[in-house]
Order: C-alpha cells, then sequence, then structure tokens
C-alpha cells in the first residue's frame, strides 16, 4: 500500500513543548477554536496559540470555568458548548456563524477517558458521544466558516488508545456489556477515522485535517481514575507524584496539536495520523502501541463511519 503515513524528519520530538514548535510562526490575523481549550492539554494549546498572535475561541460546558482559566490569556473568548448535546452544538455554532468569522484552525481537544458508563442524547455512550459524535456535529456545522478560512486546519486529538479496539460495528454504543477502556479505544479509533475522510472531503476547499497522539500526561483527563489504579500502571507514586519517567509535561503534550496545525511542513498534506511531533508510521504489530493501526486509517472504515456519524447526528456536510 502506498501511504504518506511515514515520518517526515519535523526536527522536533517527544521532549518539544507547544512553544518550541511554534518559533518564528506568526498567527497574527488568525482564528482558532480549541474544544476543551481551558483545561489540561488543550489549555497549554490556547496559551501557544494566543502568545502566537491567534485569536482563539474556547467553546466550554462551562463557561465561567473557562473565563477563569483563561484571565490571563489575551486574545480569548469563551462560548457556551456541550458536545453532549447536540442542540448545544448547532446553538454555538449558529452564534458563531452569525459573526461571519472565518475559521484557520480547529483542534477538537475536548474528551473524556475511562469513564462509567454513561448514555447521553437517545442513549449514545458516553465516550463515542463526546469524544466522537459532538466534533463530527459541530465541525460540519462550522463548515461555512472552515472554507471561509482558505486553508484551514482541523486537527482532532486522537491516542495510541486507538489500538485497543477497532470499530465496533456490532455494537457501537456498548449495548451487549460495557467496557470503559475499550469505548475510550473505540472513540479515539473514531478520532483518527474522522480526520481521514474529513480530509479527503475539504481538499478541494483547502481543508486538510490530521489525527494525533499527544503522549502520556498527567491531566484531569484521568479524574475517572481511581489513585491506586494510576499506581498500580506506574504513573504515579503513592504520594501522587508522576512516577512514569515517559510522560510528557502538559507543554510537552501540547505540542503534537500545535504542530499539527500550524506547521508548514505539512503543506499540502492531511488525512495523516502524527506522534511526537512528526506524522507516525504505521504500526509495525499488534501489542506495541507506536503509530497507527491500518484500521484507524482505512479510507473505507472513514466513510462508513462519516455516513454512520451522520445519519445519527443528522447534520449533512456544510
Amino acid at each position: 500500500m502506498t501511504t504518506a503515513q511515514h515520518k517526515i524528519g519535523s526536527g522536533f520530538g517527544a521532549r518539544s513543548t507547544a512553544e518550541e514548535v511554534l518559533n518564528g510562526i506568526d498567527l497574527s490575523g488568525r482564528l482558532a477554536l480549541v474544544t476543551g481549550g481551558y483545561s489540561g492539554l488543550g489549555l497549554e494549546t490556547t496559551r501557544a496559540l494566543a502568545n502566537a498572535g491567534a485569536h482563539v475561541v474556547v467553546p466550554a460546558r462551562r463557561p465561567a470555568d473557562a473565563e477563569a482559566a483563561l484571565a490571563g490569556i489575551p486574545g480569548t473568548e469563551v462560548g457556551e458548548l456541550d458536545l453532549a448535546d447536540l442542540a448545544s452544538v448547532e446553538a454555538f455554532a449558529g452564534r458563531f456563524l452569525g459573526t461571519g468569522r472565518p475559521i484557520d484552525i480547529l483542534i477538537a481537544s475536548a474528551g473524556i477517558m475511562a469513564a462509567p458508563e454513561r448514555r447521553v442524547g437517545p442513549g449514545w455512550e458516553s465516550h463515542f458521544a463526546i469524544c466522537h459524535l459532538g466534533h463530527h456535529a459541530l465541525v460540519n456545522r462550522l463548515w461555512p466558516a472552515l472554507k471561509a478560512g482558505g486553508g484551514a486546519r482541523v486537527v482532532t486529538v486522537a491516542s495510541s488508545g486507538h489500538h485497543s479496539s477497532p470499530m465496533r460495528w456490532d455494537d457501537v454504543q456498548f449495548e451487549r456489556g460495557y467496557d470503559r477502556w475499550l469505548a475510550y479505544g473505540q472513540a479515539k479509533t473514531a478520532n483518527v477515522l474522522f480526520a481521514v475522510h474529513l480530509d479527503k472531503l475539504g481538499t478541494e476547499h483547502g481543508i486538510r485535517a490530521f489525527s494525533l497522539h499527544p503522549g502520556a500526561i498527567l491531566t484531569p483527563l484521568q479524574r475517572h481514575l481511581r489513585p491506586e489504579e494510576m499506581v498500580e500502571r506506574g504513573w504515579i507514586d503513592e504520594h501522587g507524584n508522576q512516577a512514569d519517567p515517559e510522560f510528557k509535561s502538559p507543554e510537552q503534550g501540547a505540542a503534537t496539536q500545535v504542530w499539527a496545525a500550524t506547521s508548514p511542513r505539512l503543506d499540502g498534506m492531511g488525512g495523516l495520523y502524527c506522534e511526537d511531533c512528526d506524522v507516525a508510521e504505521i504500526a509495525a504489530e499488534e501489542g506495541e502501541w507506536v503509530g497507527v493501526r491500518p484500521y484507524a486509517i482505512d479510507a473505507g472504515e472513514a466513510e462508513r463511519l462519516w455516513k454512520f456519524s451522520a445519519g445519527l447526528t443528522g447534520v449533512p456536510l456544510g
């Protein structure tokens, strides 16, 4: 199979920070939208983009919390959005489109991990609904603004967690038994597949899409894990301090999504999965959670997911 899914020698790596990958890049006059942009990696992403000159719109389920978190970062604004509620997605998109502004960068950073079983909307499994379906609806609702950007990039924050599960077409909503890690894994596979098909649809309009694994980082994303679980996994010690030397800092964890959203090295490319501030290789074998699994970048699977998601959300492209 011929593919562009190979490292390009970006000059950056696992320990690069968001600030470093933006060195020399001026985002003045550009508008970025970052979901989850007021907590964890999203907050560091917002900070880095704003410091490079971008105006950053941060949709938030808890606007007051977002305002407080962003208080020291100039060039940011908050809008109300709940990705688990399609009416909220429609309302946010309508308000934004009403401003007539184009979108140059959209980073889908919001998500949940290993959450207890919860149903949202018409009974959708929460990881799939929040990590994928909400973003599917949001991007499609904002399509006119992305086209108006004249070269927009859409970046979905996936994870190496996609290695744990392909799309479970026989039980996408986990109606026959719930596993929180498989639910997370399927949602992250959906994030990767979404970028593959979005890039196919967007190329003619100058819209390119990427997905990525940010690395392992201690952030509020772990809020559903008990401390003893993280100790057992070797992530933290018994005092709650980071114990795994492979973990990144939040500034390092935000770097790959910022790189994917802004790097001129990616001009003319798209539909690719990235990690450690470079395009990733296709995973060599099962069991090694490095690179991207072939099922997550399969064009047929990506188109199937797109049609499935459009049917569930009722949101047509554009």
